[in-house]
């Protein structure tokens, strides 16, 4: 992921004595890019996929102020969460659901 720095999330095991059990999490890519505040303290916007929709998370109740660097990077971010969306709708296990 070109954009600021992804997260990913994976499913991980659980050990239950003598068990192991795997916990279904589901997987994730998020973008994190930079950003300011009106205030100018460091925020962050976050992009990530969602039920085959991209969500863009802003600073709680604030404007987000992107350097040009920052815009290209949340333009990265939006491009790189809608072609896994639509990846995800040529996929024929994910028509099903």
């Amino acid at each position: 992921m070109v954009a600021g720095h992804a997260r990913r999330t994976v499913a991980r095991t659980k050990n239950t004595g003598t068990r192991r059990e795997a916990i279904d999490v589901a997987v994730r890519d998020e973008w994190a890019i930079s950003c300011r505040d009106l205030a100018g303290r460091k925020r962050e916007l976050t992009v990530f996929v969602s039920s085959e929709r991209v969500v863009l998370v802003a600073p709680p109740g604030e404007a987000a102020v992107l350097a040009p660097l920052d815009v290209g990077r949340l333009r990265a971010a939006l491009r790189d969460a809608v072609v896994q969306v639509a990846r995800s709708g040529e996929d024929p296990e994910t028509e099903d659901e």
